[in-house]
C-alpha cells in the first residue's frame, strides 16, 4: 500500500482475525489495523494523516520517505575498480552503481 508516498506492508494476524500493517520506508513508527480491506486503508490513511499532523504540532518535519542517498562503505579495491569502470564508460560513478543496482531489483 502506499499514500504520500509512504509504504506499507500488510499481514494478518490468523489469531485475532485482524489484518496490521506497518509503514516500511521510515525509521519512525507508523502502523495500522483494520478488519477488512476498506477499514485497512482508510486506517493506514489516517495513521500517515496523523503522524503528519503530530510532527507538525512539534514544530519537526516528518521524516520523508527515502531522500535517494546512502552511505555505502565498500573495499578501497572495489572502490578503485567502480571508478576505473565508471570512466572507462564515461559515466559518473554514481550512474554507474545506479545502473548496477536497478539491474539487480
Amino acid at each position: 500500500m502506499e499514500y504520500k508516498n509512504y509504504i506499507a506492508t500488510v499481514e494478518f494476524d490468523d489469531d485475532a482475525m485482524i489484518f496490521h500493517g506497518e509503514v516500511i520506508n521510515t525509521s519512525d513508527v507508523i502502523t495500522f489495523q483494520g478488519a477488512a480491506a476498506e477499514e485497512l486503508r482508510q486506517a493506514f490513511v489516517d495513521s500517515v494523516e496523523d503522524y503528519l499532523a503530530f510532527c507538525a504540532a512539534r514544530g519537526e518535519e516528518p521524516e520523508r520517505p527515502f531522500s535517494g542517498r546512502f552511505v555505502l562503505r565498500i573495499d578501497p579495491a572495489l572502490h578503485r575498480r567502480l571508478y576505473v569502470k565508471a570512466r572507462q564508460s564515461k559515466k559518473s560513478l554514481n550512474a554507474l552503481i545506479a545502473e548496477t543496482l536497478e539491474k539487480q531489483v
